[in-house]
C-alpha cells in the first residue's frame, strides 16, 4: 500500500485553461474560412496576369483519367448509398456535383477551337451540368434539420 502525503508547504494551484467551447471553435473556423476565401481574390488576379496563355503538360492523359475515375466513383457511390437509403448519399452527391462542374469547366476552357470545343460544350450542357444539378438537388434533399440549430423551427405535427 502506498501512502501519498502532501508537502509541508502548499503548492499553488495552476489555473486550468478552459478548452474552447464548440461555439468559439465554430466562430474561429468560420472566420478562418471567410479570410481564406477573401485571400483567394488577389491570388486569382495574380494567376490571370502571370500565367502563360499556353503550356505543355507531361501527364495530360493521367490528369483527365484521374478526374473521370473520381467522377465514376462518386456517381457509383452516390447511387449505391441512395439505393441503400443511407443518408450519407448527400455527402457523395455534393462532392460529385462539384467534380462535375469542374469537369464541365475544364472541358470547355481547355478544349481546342473547332469540333473538340463544340463537343465539350454539348457534353457540358447535355450531360455534366444536368448531372451536377441532380447531385446538387440530392445533396440539398439529404440535409436533415437539427432541432435547436439557428434558423430551424421544430413544428409539432402530433398533439401530445
Amino acid at each position: 500500500m502506498v501512502t501519498v502525503t502532501s508537502p509541508a508547504r502548499p503548492v499553488p494551484a495552476i489555473p486550468a485553461i478552459p478548452a474552447p467551447s464548440r461555439a468559439a471553435a465554430r466562430r474561429w473556423t468560420a472566420r478562418a474560412l471567410v479570410a481564406a476565401g477573401a485571400a483567394m481574390v488577389p491570388w486569382v488576379a495574380v494567376l490571370m496576369t502571370e500565367l502563360p496563355s499556353t503550356t505543355q503538360v507531361s501527364h495530360w492523359g493521367a490528369a483527365w483519367a484521374g478526374l473521370d475515375l473520381a467522377l465514376a466513383a462518386g456517381l457509383a457511390a452516390t447511387g449505391v448509398l441512395l439505393a441503400r437509403r443511407d443518408h450519407r448519399y448527400a455527402l457523395t452527391a455534393a462532392a460529385t456535383g462539384a467534380l462535375l462542374l469542374l469537369d464541365a469547366w475544364f472541358d470547355t476552357m481547355l478544349s481546342p477551337a473547332g469540333p473538340e470545343h463544340t463537343l465539350a460544350i454539348v457534353l457540358a450542357f447535355a450531360a455534366e451540368l444536368p448531372m451536377a444539378a441532380v447531385c446538387g438537388a440530392l445533396a440539398v434533399r439529404g440535409l436533415r434539420p437539427v432541432p435547436g440549430s439557428p434558423g430551424i423551427r421544430v413544428i409539432e405535427t402530433h398533439p401530445k
